[in-house]
């Protein structure tokens, strides 16, 4: 008898579970269609919120910002040893090569440095002629890359400013070789900087050697371009770019790049800075108040005291 009540309920319990995967299958196949019609919807509204209130949208990406820079703060320490093994391992078959390469730049140093040491003499004793003033030192601050994420540019880095911090919006980003771009964004750990080689980027620039003026415009590419140089002192291959002060942007004489031509009337600049390998980057806060970076304005470049009306 009890035995014949647990068949029957086992009998019931299967067809209980047939009854399951029969309704199961319509089901899935329902949630199957819907799947891209919710995901579309998502996404148009996700849009319209952006385009509604910017600002929305920019807090979330400091956030987001704020809560990935520790992560990456935590990777970029044994990344950047992985890398060091493979540069070294790739080093050690151009030893040769290398060693002669160095004891010929070593020759050509000396000889600089002896017409360096010239120049300064004669430099030092002209300006105590002319009483010579110079421009304050700007304040900056040092700071780490942790990624290489595009959030809405192509071409940015974030930076692990730490707590507390005094970065403002359009501060000049620089490496120990030259100009890298300028602070976009902030959070209250973490910074964006925009790179010489976004498509968003313009920086007014002087031809050193021509003397010309130009506008160093990126193209999500490795090598900016040049636009806008008068006729009459096009760009030299291989002459120094270096930023000008024109709109109060950038201080004059930060050192970009060479120009190289990538084709007749195509002349491109090759950044001084180390723009694929970035590790240490400074800030400087030069107190320009020019032209503000890419979709911000005047008054969010510097932080609002507290109290005071939006």
């Amino acid at each position: 008898m009890t035995n014949a009540v647990a068949r029957a309920g086992e009998g019931n319990d299967l067809e209980g579970r047939g009854l399951v995967i029969r309704l199961s299958i319509p089901a899935r196949q329902a949630l199957g269609r819907l799947v891209l019609p919710l995901l579309i919807a998502a996404a148009c509204v996700l849009l319209l919120l952006g385009r509604a209130d910017t600002g929305l949208t920019e807090r979330a990406r400091a956030a987001l910002g704020d809560t990935l820079a520790p992560l990456y703060g935590v990777l970029a320490a044994p990344l950047a040893r992985v890398h060091d093994g493979l540069d070294n391992a790739l080093h050690l078959f151009s030893l040769v090569g290398d060693n002669a390469r160095l004891r010929a730049e070593n020759e050509r140093l000396r000889q600089w440095q002896a017409v360096a040491l010239t120049l300064e003499a004669e430099n030092a004793e002209l300006r105590a002629d002319l009483h010579w003033i110079p421009d304050p030192a700007a304040a900056y601050v040092t700071a780490r890359v942790v990624a290489d994420a595009g959030g809405v540019y192509a071409r940015s880095v974030l930076l692990s400013v730490g707590p507390n911090h005094s970065v403002a919006r359009g501060e000049v980003a620089l490496d120990d070789h030259g100009i890298v771009g300028r602070v976009t964004e902030l959070g209250t750990r973490s910074a964006r900087v925009l790179l010489i080689t976004d498509i968003n980027s313009r920086i007014p620039v002087t031809l050193e050697q021509s003397g010309g003026r130009a506008i160093l415009a990126g193209t999500n590419g490795a090598l900016p371009k040049l636009l806008y140089w008068p006729e009459e002192s096009p760009p030299l291959e291989g002459e120094r770019v270096v930023t000008s002060a024109e709109a109060k942007a950038f201080p004059a004489g930060l050192p970009v790049g060479v120009v190289h031509y990538a084709g007749p009337h195509q002349p491109e600049v090759i950044p001084a800075a180390r723009l694929e390998r970035l590790d240490i980057v400074r800030l400087f806060d030069y107190r320009l108040g020019g032209v503000p970076p890419p979709e911000t304005d005047a008054r969010r470049l510097s932080p609002r005291p507290a109290g005071a009306p939006p």
